[in-house]
């Protein structure tokens, strides 16, 4: 048995903060996207968090994160992807959102 999960999609102009799972900003309609350069599309589960962002330039994938939750809510993990550097960084998280680890490897 699987089970699909529906995730909804949002673009967006940019970002603000620093911290993990990006804070996106400016939304953006459909019929925006043909007029814009860069832009980041997320990936919406049904409780609302972000489970994957990518940064969009000319048309291609210029990095792109995936995120996992705790039951809480709180981040628990988040791995970066580089793809111009071809690098990954992966980040886990405690349940109250401290960063446990770091590690980056090249693809």
């Amino acid at each position: 048995m699987t089970t699909e999960t529906k995730l909804t999609v949002r673009h967006f102009v940019t970002y603000s903060g620093v911290k993990l799972p990006l804070n996106l900003i400016t939304p953006l309609d459909e019929d925006d996207l043909g007029n814009r350069i860069t832009f980041y599309r997320a990936y919406y589960d049904a409780a609302d968090h972000m489970t994957a962002c990518e940064k969009i330039v000319y048309g291609e994938v210029d990095s792109a994160h995936q995120y996992s939750y705790y039951p809480s809510g709180v981040l628990h993990e988040a791995r970066v992807v580089a793809v111009p550097e071809e690098e990954t960084t992966l980040m886990t998280f405690d349940e109250e959102g401290t960063l446990l680890s770091s590690k980056t490897t090249a693809n």
